[in-house]
């Protein structure tokens, strides 16, 4: 029997690797400006292999922004992500 991973272990797998290139672009980045971390956060979700929704994308991005005015809010969580077509 073929161990196939379900919809539901792709889509874990997906939002795990997509919150692992949310850590990564905060860590380095966050202070940096917009276009930077966007241009981060889309080469790292697109070598990851994975997609967000844009307005997942947009809420990231947002989020990750809004350390620069409070460091102490920590790390934006991937809410979802989907292994890219």
């Amino acid at each position: 029997m073929t161990d196939v991973p379900n919809e539901q272990d792709r889509q874990d797998a997906a939002t795990e690797a997509a919150q692992n290139v949310v850590d990564d672009v905060t860590s380095w980045n966050y202070s940096g400006d917009r276009t930077i971390v966007e241009a981060e956060l889309d080469e790292g979700l697109d070598e990851a292999g994975v997609e967000v929704a844009p307005d997942e994308r947009e809420r990231i991005l947002e989020e990750i922004d809004e350390l620069k005015q409070d460091e102490t809010r920590g790390i934006p969580d991937v809410r979802s992500a989907d292994p890219a077509e």
